[in-house]
């Protein structure tokens, strides 16, 4: 049931981390409630973390999604009491809500769930939820593993390739990262990295602390907390020099500007950790359970989204139930500077203007886009937008009006929003709304390149596949929809995020395979940026999702 990216159930083993992520024993049913065998019951616990948590918690209090607390008290303003929850929806209900979707942003789930898991799911968020443990310091070291000892990295490229025009593609559901050669288009590498994972990120050029070959290693994220680290230098074959877990369920990881740290946020427990970026070994903990805008205390206050600061020595935090921005400061990491910047709920991904001194951020559940001053530290504006905006790694671009904007798509409907982002050069636009743009589909994703004439949206959240199958192309000069463009019209696959090649000559468009994850019918249908044509594909790829270009990335280019 999440808003975000979906994806067929994983059946095989998930490991230790997963079970005590789920808890070991079924929770009891609420008295004469509804209840589950423990078969039934496990085997939901299970789908409600890979489906639902990420949007609804862990704890089930709802953040981008709604609550799905069995029992939900509201005070009114005349002091009466109102109570909601999943009981009240009641079992029918419920069952038509996972199966159908709804309009503001929750896919349906009739095509990924059989209908008896279904049935169990509405079943089980009526249900207590079960709470998980927590993870120390002392159980992250004991999961780091070495694959190539760090001594015997090599010192040049072992391939002979151009490695900054390389692809890396997730390869979500058989939990894998594929490694593509933007060149010759050939796959070279399906390399095993955490369950589901979320984000990679590379080794970044940076303002301030410049470190060695700049997108040479990456580090990935995965749903069950696993962080890997990638070194493209490598044959195929050892690409993967090591792993950490950090949490049980995780989104993000980021790279210090200096090259030295890796820092990865967790969902659960709600913390983040800093790790050697060299030897993979885990160094800090640090706890985000807080007190939020509203003046609450929150237990389940995510680390959402974590982002390397261009040109200071500092890491942007989201810490997503908090609606704080947490700029952390790893020159020292024994006395660990955190400035804390209130914003709004509830924080999600986000990504720098051209200058990398202002980090733009959703905060969904507000319908706002947050901005952060990341020189001075502080709140610098918030922007209204559509419902739930969701820009992904975001695009910036020069309007002919507005001068230097950013935008983004939406969940909750098809919009996209365009900002003014150039306070200095465009003071009358900046921060404020130069124009939207009516899609056909709410989406997940934007994006362009300096070089292109257009930024691209995907609608991969509509409940209408062809819609989901289809992209739009938007032209930069007009705000007009040039063209629609059809990724695909089989079946259970979908239309989903963009990654420009190193010069921007060409667009990458996942095909994802949803309905048939586990196997090699995912695709890259490549497009000319210019003509907008299809001239050519990647075939034999698992439910590829997110791409990142290895030039693109650590040189900045959104």
């Amino acid at each position: 049931m999440s808003l975000g990216i979906t994806y067929k159930k994983s059946r095989r083993a998930l490991g230790v981390g997963f079970a005590l992520l789920l808890g070991s024993a079924a929770a009891p049913a609420l008295a004469e409630g509804p209840s589950l065998s423990e078969e039934a019951f496990e085997a939901s616990k299970q789908l409600y973390f890979e489906r639902c948590a990420g949007c609804h918690g862990v704890l089930r209090k709802g953040a981008t999604g709604k609550s799905l607390e069995p029992v939900v008290k509201s005070k009114n303003a005349d002091g009466t009491v109102t109570e909601s929850g999943t009981l009240k929806l009641g079992q029918e209900r419920l069952e038509k809500i996972i199966a159908w979707g709804t309009e503001g942003g929750m896919n349906n789930f009739s095509d990924i769930m059989t209908e008896q898991e279904i049935k169990d799911m509405a079943t089980y968020i009526q249900m207590d939820p079960p709470k998980p443990p927590e993870m120390s310091l002392a159980q992250m070291k004991e999961t780091r593993k070495v694959y190539v000892e760090e001594a015997d990295y090599p010192t040049e490229p072992l391939h002979g390739r151009n490695w900054e025009n390389f692809f890396v593609v997730i390869e979500r559901d058989v939990g894998k990262v594929a490694v593509i050669d933007g060149d010759t288009k050939e796959v070279l590498a399906h390399i095993p990295t955490g369950y589901a994972v979320h984000v990679l990120k590379a080794s970044e050029h940076h303002k301030v602390t410049e470190p060695e070959n700049p997108g040479r290693f990456w580090y990935t994220m995965g749903r069950d907390g696993k962080m890997t680290k990638i070194d493209l230098w490598q044959t195929p074959d050892k690409m993967l020099v090591s792993e950490v877990s950090i949490g049980y369920d995780a989104r993000d990881v980021a790279v210090s500007g200096d090259g030295k740290y890796v820092i990865g946020g967790a969902y659960w427990p709600p913390h983040f950790a800093i790790v050697d970026a060299m030897t993979m070994e885990p160094l800090k903990v640090v706890s985000t359970r807080g007190v939020n805008v509203d003046g609450d205390y929150v237990e389940e206050a995510r680390v959402a989204a974590i982002y390397t600061t261009p040109n200071e020595t500092s890491w942007i935090v989201a810490v997503k139930e908090l609606g704080q921005l947490w700029q952390v400061d790893y020159s020292d990491l024994d006395n660990l500077r955190i400035d804390k910047i209130n914003s709004a709920k509830f924080l999600h991904d986000g990504f720098f203007d051209p200058t990398g001194r202002y980090f733009q951020i959703a905060a969904n559940a507000s319908n706002k886009m947050v901005v952060v001053d990341t020189k001075e530290r502080k709140l610098e504006a918030m922007i209204d937008t559509a419902p739930l905006p969701h820009p992904g790694p975001g695009a910036n671009w020069d309007d002919p009006n507005c001068g230097p904007v950013a935008g983004t798509t939406h969940l909750g409907e098809g919009t996209v929003t365009v900002w003014g982002n150039d306070p200095e050069g465009h003071p009358d636009q900046a921060w404020k709304t130069c124009y939207e743009v009516e899609t056909d589909g709410a989406g997940l994703f934007i994006r362009t390149h300096p070089n292109s004439d257009y930024y691209w949206a995907d609608q991969t959240k509509h409940p209408e596949v062809e819609v989901q199958q289809s992209v739009q192309v938007i032209s930069k000069e007009t705000g007009e929809i040039v063209k629609t463009i059809q990724i695909t019209e089989e079946e259970g696959n979908v239309a989903v995020h963009f990654e420009f090649n190193k010069d921007g000559t060409e667009v990458w468009v996942s095909k994802w395979n949803r309905a048939t994850s586990k196997e090699p019918n995912g695709e890259m249908v490549i497009y000319d940026a210019k003509t907008l044509e299809e001239i050519g594909r990647v075939k034999g790829l698992y439910a590829p999702t997110g791409k990142f270009n290895v030039y693109n990335r650590s040189n900045h280019v959104t």
